[in-house]
């Protein structure tokens, strides 16, 4: 490979890296705060509808600056792939989150979550990539974490909410993957805007196929909550977790998933008086553990699956 065919590669790189981290702030902070937000939320706005519509505010917005910009829009597999990956994503990961709200604090839903560096360890199997040692160590640690959480009084309590959690992860883990493998994404924030639209619409569908009742008008506190997740969750934290994936390895992608529970445990205990028990509170320590073992893993070189 000549120096000249690097060259676009290396520009891209460039431009890249100054926004590396400050997308990594974003989704450490901003994610991280989101959790109680949707909690607030839901006082008004029940979990279909008030995902839904977020997104949906968000992908206008973000589709207009687009349109005023001049940029591409997506053809027609980028939308095809948007669709896919915005179901996945946003249709089952946070559309099940916010169903887990209803019932579970948000501090723990956050720790829960951090599984979802093991699963896109786990999924990345399909597609070739073998895990390292290390990661493995990772996934076994942040495994027997999350089965202690599970058996903590808040999850044994709420055995819905448990089971909205494991099926939002997968679904989540698994659109992240399909993004940067088979399904990518139109470039930029097109390609942000396309799948929070696709997402946005299949969310719609399932608050209506539920029967979901949106309170009117919304309570002060849930209204502020919604337009947070907006502006802050979706504009800036969901549009910078895309831009990493597409820059950054999944290690570094999805780190966020050690800072948030932190994050999410701090507000919810000291704002929200959510009451995390002395067991909880070192399961999540496991889960942690697990995962800060799988982002160690990223300093190494990865061995690859041998195909026949």
């Amino acid at each position: 490979m000549t120096s000249t065919s690097l060259a676009p590669a290396a520009r891209s790189a460039m431009r890249a890296a100054p926004l590396l981290i400050p997308a990594l702030l974003a989704c450490y902070f901003v994610w991280g705060s989101t959790y109680l937000a949707i909690h607030a939320a839901l006082a008004s706005f029940p979990p279909f509808f008030q995902m839904g519509t977020r997104f949906l505010a968000a992908a206008a917005l973000l589709m207009a600056w687009v349109a005023f910009r001049g940029h591409a829009l997506p053809n027609r597999s980028e939308w095809r792939n948007a669709l896919i990956v915005g179901t996945l994503m946003l249709g089952g990961g946070m559309g099940l989150t916010a169903v887990a709200s209803t019932q579970v604090g948000s501090g723990l839903i956050a720790t829960f979550i951090a599984v979802v560096p093991m699963m896109v360890c786990g999924w990345g199997l399909l597609f070739g990539v073998r895990p390292r040692a290390l990661e493995v160590a990772g996934m076994v640690v942040g495994l027997v974490g999350v089965g202690l959480l599970a058996r903590g009084a808040s999850f044994s309590a709420a055995p819905l909410g448990l089971a909205a959690l494991a099926a939002a992860c997968m679904a989540w883990s698994l659109g992240s993957v399909l993004s940067t493998t088979r399904l990518p994404l139109a470039r930029g924030p097109a390609g942000f805007a396309s799948e929070m639209l696709c997402g946005g619409v299949v969310l719609m569908l399932a608050s209506t196929a539920t029967g979901e009742k949106f309170d009117w008008p919304p309570t002060p506190m849930a209204a502020a909550a919604w337009v947070y997740l907006v502006v802050f969750g979706s504009l800036i934290g969901f549009s910078a977790y895309l831009f990493l994936l597409a820059h950054a390895t999944p290690a570094m992608a999805t780190s966020y998933a050690f800072v948030n529970p932190v994050i999410a445990l701090l507000l919810g205990v000291g704002l929200a008086g959510e009451v995390v028990t002395a067991a909880e509170w070192g399961a999540s320590g496991v889960v942690l553990l697990g995962v800060v073992l799988i982002l160690l893993a990223a300093r190494k070189p990865r061995p690859q699956v041998k195909r026949a």
